[in-house]
């Protein structure tokens, strides 16, 4: 006969609090959008934990689908915070789980969670954070230091978005941890097979017949390293006079790339898009090539949406080589390299656009392991393996 947990479980879905900076438009965010679209939300319910009080991008999506997003502010200050948690642990739980992807202040929130009793906790860590790590002054050294500590004794499960991350977060021996765990980005592939008119998108922007678009998407900030994309974007100009530059985000260094476009005299040449909802019809019909120069990444969902888009993509050493499915596509550099070697490889890459096969492309992603749907399967293991974990212990 089952137990009345057990009872309990089979009559509500199982309740994941997310905790994350703000529900905008980024790789991590966008990422877990399309497993809120796609998963059974009769058996799992998911809400979001945010550190801001302004609106996200996806906040109404979210309120649409039956989530909730709550604001949890102070995360600067510790006992504002943890009061501000609790608070809202109390208001809107009780969770089965406390899945947090804040990185290394994840320790923090777990712990948090954990005096809450919230009995399942997920530290995920979605980027290679090592090189940070390495040059961090002695304060923040002690930070992580501690936070380290609080993941390795609050998080009952480890997830990470491929090996370089898991690594950053858990330590170098993280998969001789029973409770550390891959768990790779998904990809919605159905959005990639439309059919897209792309001088009707290119129009859009006053790109002309004939110029090359070097593209890149994400946000505005340190790690994707916009200005060696402008550097790039200098000497693919003075190589290629066709060529234009399509920049997909915003964030908080755009005044800063902003004002080097305009030092490097290319501002006719740029075109900033802002925040789009519409990726994938501007990979498929505005781009020739995506540039990719990041200092440090876990695994971009940017590469997975490229090579659904049939986009060369010329990238870093700091892009993880598991997320090359089409290989022919994909090229990685090392950002010592020449900027000239850069531009060479960007207008090499430009050329093959128009000799890729698009389906034979989706067949690959979709025989990979990055699609939403075997995203959502494996994410949903993760969850009930942990609520059932839970159920056996209290028996």
């Amino acid at each position: 006969m089952p137990s009345s947990d057990e009872q309990n479980r089979a009559n509500r879905p199982i309740r994941i609090l997310h905790v994350l900076g703000c529900m905008d438009r980024g790789g991590v965010e966008t990422w877990l959008m399309q497993i809120l679209r796609h998963i059974d939300r009769s058996r799992f319910q998911m809400d979001f934990l945010v550190h801001t009080a302004r609106p996200g991008a996806y906040d109404e999506e979210i309120e649409s689908l039956g989530s909730r997003v709550i604001p949890c502010l102070g995360a600067r200050r510790p006992w504002t915070y943890a009061a501000n948690f609790m608070r809202q642990i109390a208001a809107y739980g009780p969770y089965d789980i406390v899945h947090s992807h804040v990185d290394a202040f994840s320790g923090y929130v777990l712990m948090l969670a954990q005096r809450a009793g919230v009995a399942q906790r997920i530290a995920h860590s979605h980027s290679n954070t090592m090189r940070q790590r390495k040059v961090a002054h002695t304060a923040r050294r002690v930070y992580l230091k501690v936070t380290d500590e609080a993941i390795r004794r609050y998080a009952t499960l480890g997830l990470a978005a491929g090996p370089q991350a898991a690594e950053a977060l858990f330590g170098p021996q993280w998969s001789e941890h029973p409770r550390r765990k891959l768990l790779y980005y998904g990809c919605d592939l159905e959005v990639f097979r439309g059919d897209i008119r792309a001088n009707d998108v290119r129009a859009e922007f006053g790109i002309e017949p004939g110029e090359i678009v070097v593209g890149h998407v994400g946000r505005f900030c340190e790690p994707k390293n916009h200005g060696f994309f402008i550097d790039v974007a200098a000497e693919v100009a003075r190589l290629e006079p066709r060529s234009r530059f399509l920049l997909v985000g915003d964030g908080p260094l755009r005044p800063f790339i902003e004002q080097k476009i305009q030092a490097s005299g290319l501002s006719s040449r740029f075109i900033l898009a802002g925040t789009r909802d519409d990726v994938a019809r501007l990979m498929l019909g505005a781009m020739d090539v995506l540039l990719f120069p990041s200092l440090w990444e876990g695994l971009p969902m940017t590469l997975i949406e490229s090579q659904a888009a049939s986009l060369p993509f010329v990238g870093s050493l700091a892009v993880p080589e598991e997320g090359v499915v089409v290989p022919w596509l994909t090229r990685r550099l090392d950002l010592d390299e020449p900027v000239f070697h850069w531009a060479r490889a960007v207008l090499d890459a430009a050329c093959l656009r128009t000799q890729v096969d698009p389906l034979r492309a989706l067949q690959l992603m979709q025989a990979s392991p990055f699609t939403v749907e075997k995203s959502v399967t494996a994410l949903a293991e993760v969850y009930e393996s942990l609520v059932d974990l839970s159920i056996a212990k209290a028996a």
